[in-house]
This record gives C-alpha cells, structure tokens and sequence, in this order.
C-alpha cells in the first residue's frame, strides 16, 4: 500500500514544485515548453527542447504518428533556436492535431503562458509528419511558418488531466487547417 501511494504522490508533487505557489492548475503555468512539458507528459527528459528527440532514444518510445500524451518534438532553427516540445492533447484526422504547451504566443502581454487544444497542422509532402504549421493566438490562426519536427515521443500513459478540455473546437481546428493552405 504504501508504495502505491509513493508512485501517486511523486509525480503530484513534481506537479506542484514546478508550478507557480498562486497557480491552481497546469494551465495556469507561465515559463519555459520544457518543464511544462515534462510535467504534462510525464515524460523525465532535461535540456533543450531540440536535444529531446535524442535523449529519448533507448528510453522512451519514438515514433512519426501523432498519439495523445506524446511530446512533438520541434527541431532548433532560426526561429527556434532551442527547439519547442509541446504535447499532444486530441488526435482530430490524419493531417490535424491539438496540441497543450507553454511559452509559443504572447498572452497578457508576455510569453511563457500554457495554451490547450492548440491546432497543429502536418504540413509535409509526404504526410509523415516532418514539416508542421501551428496555430498563433497573436494572429487568430495558423502562423505563415512552418517548423520542422524530429517527431514524437510516447511516454508511459502518466499524462496531465488539463491536457485537453470537455469541449475542444474541432471545427475551428479543422478551418485554421484546410483555410490556411
């Protein structure tokens, strides 16, 4: 009994040290993809958002198909020169993904804040995955960039519960998609 209680309180108590003493939720969390990341996933990867895809291998699962709990790992370009990890909250269809992240738009004036259900795109010629565009809550759609991603890492099934909501706007994901082409 009571090591099952130590493996429900741990990743609770990792939960609560990585969020703001005023914060209530996951989705109150203001910082850094990284942290907000690995608590959402359960997924105990350190380090730059970009060296997340190989730091995975031989731990964790990898993979080019979009899972819910997975981490979509961004590559390090010229816009993103530390890479972005993000994590998947609702597979929609093959090309049209929600994804829960922090620190992408500027909310409240600043960056940081976490973001659910946010639409992802696959962009890719080849439909694998590769070339991605994400929607930009400072222009109410998907961004004109498209990013490139290693692709996703399956963590063990410990995911946040403010991953997704009760009620995300499929519709809205499925127009930000096939609009912006």
């Amino acid at each position: 009994m009571k090591a099952l209680v130590s493996k429900a309180v741990l990743p609770l108590c990792a939960l609560l040290a990585a969020l703001p003493a005023d914060a209530r939720s996951l989705l109150d969390y203001v910082g850094q993809c990284v942290p907000f990341a690995r608590q959402a996933s359960g997924i105990a990867i350190y380090g730059d958002a970009w060296t997340w895809w190989s730091q995975a291998e031989g731990k964790y699962p990898r993979g080019h198909s979009p899972r819910v709990g997975a981490v979509v790992v961004f590559e390090k370009t010229g816009r993103l020169p530390l890479g972005h990890v993000a994590v998947v909250s609702r597979v929609v269809e093959d090309r049209v993904l929600m994804l829960t992240h922090a620190n992408w738009s500027i909310q409240n004036g600043e960056r940081g804040h976490a973001e659910q259900d946010v639409t992802l795109f696959d962009v890719s010629p080849e439909n694998d995955w590769t070339k991605v565009k994400v929607w930009f809550r400072d222009s109410d759609g998907l961004g004109s960039s498209t990013y490139p991603i290693y692709g996703f890492i399956y963590g063990k099934g410990h995911t946040a519960r403010e991953l997704t909501s009760d009620k995300p706007d499929y519709v809205g994901a499925l127009i930000d998609a096939y609009v912006a082409r």
